[in-house]
């Protein structure tokens, strides 16, 4: 976690504002320890209580966030109802453990004023740390003296070539008491061994599209809730707040209705706008409601974006 640091620029100069979970499990202490490893200043709020984390990012010159992508934008409206940035000191933010695209990575980074890296860890491999964003920003460089990275094609399991688009697959070199051997990660990616300009010499894979089990087949097109986000993003007045709803009647098709929250005069142009838009982009008919700022639920972690009512409307769940 020291390199993922060392990536991101953090030095001991840095106060590192901690905002992911401590536990019984590593992601938390993961970064604590890093930043710890670089000489930085630890401030360990934990996830949650964010009227407390802006108190403390200012009062004590939080200069680099830690969190899940999504809390980040908590922090970025709650910023935006007090004072706003005023006061604040953000250079760098660390985000990870869920996909997110570079459309929210832009809001993120206009809200917060800060440049955003995304890292890579699981817990099956002993937590963040397995890769991690440079300043380049093209892809997260995989730490290859302690992790081996294949991709295979999530229907068989045969390695694919590199270029080709398919599920993570890790092996751990270093652990001796649980060594990890081709573990399936269910994330979808692609692996690039092409020289990265910031002279690293570790092989890199893009960024996380999401998982093989996130995928939605609704009326048999495949659809991952990355590519709404990435299309959301361009449209003003979003902010990065969404969920996709996907219901059957009996016997009729399923729909998809995509909830937004965005700041707008004409709702119903919008609506129009981006069921249009998911159409032409993807070639799926939705339906689009949006709502006015706050309406959403938040996550202190990770975010859930796909409500699915399937089961239940069929039958097929519990009672």
């Amino acid at each position: 976690m020291g390199r993922v640091m060392e990536y991101a620029g953090v030095t001991s100069r840095d106060v590192v504002q901690n905002a992911y979970g401590y536990g019984l499990f590593t992601g938390g202490m993961g970064l604590h320890l890093g930043a710890e490893a670089v000489g930085a200043t630890v401030v360990p709020t934990s996830s949650g209580v964010t009227q407390r984390q802006v108190m403390l990012m200012r009062d004590l010159g939080t200069t680099v966030l830690c969190c899940t992508p999504s809390y980040a934008l908590v922090l970025a409206e709650a910023l935006r109802g007090l004072e706003g940035r005023e006061g604040v000191r953000l250079r760098v933010g660390i985000f990870g453990a869920e996909p997110w695209s570079d459309g929210l990575r832009g809001q993120i980074q206009t809200h917060l004023g800060l440049e955003a890296f995304d890292i890579y860890g699981l817990t099956e491999l002993g937590g963040p740390g397995v890769a991690a964003e440079c300043s380049r920003h093209e892809g997260l460089h995989i730490f290859e003296d302690h992790f081996y990275a294949e991709v295979v094609d999530p229907g068989t399991g045969t390695p694919l070539q590199e270029g080709r688009p398919g599920e993570l697959v890790l092996t751990s070199l270093r652990r001796e008491a649980s060594p990890v051997l081709r573990y399936r990660t269910r994330d979808r990616t692609v692996l690039t061994s092409e020289p990265c300009a910031c002279g690293s010499p570790y092989r890199r894979f893009l960024r996380i599209q999401g998982r093989t089990d996130d995928m939605l087949v609704v009326r048999g097109e495949n659809v991952f809730p990355s590519q709404f986000e990435e299309l959301l993003a361009g449209f003003a007045g979003f902010n990065g707040q969404y969920i996709l709803v996907v219901d059957r009647q009996a016997h009729s098709l399923d729909t998809l209705e995509v909830r937004l929250e965005a700041d707008t005069a004409d709702e119903q142009r919008l609506e129009q706008e981006i069921r249009d838009r998911i159409r032409d982009s993807i070639g799926l008919t939705v339906t689009a409601k949006v709502l006015r700022p706050g309406v959403l639920p938040r996550s202190e972690g990770k975010a859930k974006r796909v409500v699915d009512h399937r089961e239940a409307s069929t039958g097929s769940g519990p009672p």
